[in-house]
């Protein structure tokens, strides 16, 4: 019989912000599923509360760039279960400008809602991962914070930034049983890709070498290995998701 792990989530506390739409809720579906108790943080009270009834899954209104907001939060998953297992670091704020365009005002908005959300998560994560005995930590970030994409100037900033608090979170809290890892998503078919609304008609994908943008469940899978014990001696490190995107050259056929 094989030793190695394989995905199996059944009755881990993991907490996935963000999971009112698009990544987040998908991937809560797909952790309820493999039987995850599932605590839904977003901000979208009326959708996360549906998902969360349709699933099974537990919704707690969270801004994640309010401290007092993770802390209740917590409160709650301590209360209810006593420790914390997994924490996916999903929910992040997107538009496109050019750094003429931008304002310092929405500029420092977007870092502190994407850096500094990531880090409250951390932070709060850390003692009832311990209870646990250990845990993991997933931050997605984006292939925007890999290059000088134009137009990203705030969202490619925020997402630079949160490899670097990823990789020293991995430093620090590895001593203490707790993994961290980064993925880096593509264009992923979700309504923050097309600016809130559905997949623009594009009849080529050619700059992508698997020509087709990615899903959400292509993503989904990936979190769950990286939650789960099949990637237990994995951390640190950074994943890209984007159908080989980043890989080379952008073909010109």
């Amino acid at each position: 019989m094989s030793s190695v792990p394989g995905i199996d989530l059944a009755n881990r506390v993991i907490i996935i912000t963000g999971a009112a739409q698009g990544q987040g809720e998908v991937e809560a579906a797909h952790f309820a599923e493999l039987g995850a108790h599932v605590y839904m943080a977003d901000i979208k009270d009326e959708a996360g509360e549906a998902i969360a009834q349709r699933i099974g899954a537990t919704y707690v209104h969270t801004d994640i760039a309010s401290e007092a907001d993770w802390a209740h939060l917590m409160g709650r998953v301590m209360s209810d279960h006593g420790r914390l297992d997994a924490l996916v670091n999903n929910a992040s704020i997107y538009w496109v400008r050019t750094i003429e365009e931008e304002n310092v005002e929405d500029f420092n908005r977007l870092l502190t809602t994407n850096v500094g959300g990531t880090f409250l998560g951390i932070k709060a994560a850390v003692e009832p991962m311990m209870a646990a005995g250990g845990g993991s930590i997933v931050n997605v970030a984006s292939i925007a914070g890999t290059r000088g994409l134009e137009r990203h100037v705030a969202y490619g900033s925020s997402k630079w930034a949160m490899r670097g608090l990823s990789k020293v979170a991995a430093t620090e809290l590895g001593p203490k049983g707790i993994r961290v890892n980064i993925i880096l998503p593509g264009i992923i078919d979700t309504p923050m890709s097309w600016g809130g609304g559905t997949k623009p008609v594009i009849s080529t994908f050619d700059h992508i070498p698997l020509q087709r943008v990615g899903t959400a469940d292509d993503v989904a899978g990936l979190v769950a290995f990286l939650v789960s014990d099949a990637s237990g001696y994995l951390s640190g490190a950074e994943i890209t998701v984007d159908g080989g995107a980043t890989v080379g050259i952008p073909r010109t056929n």
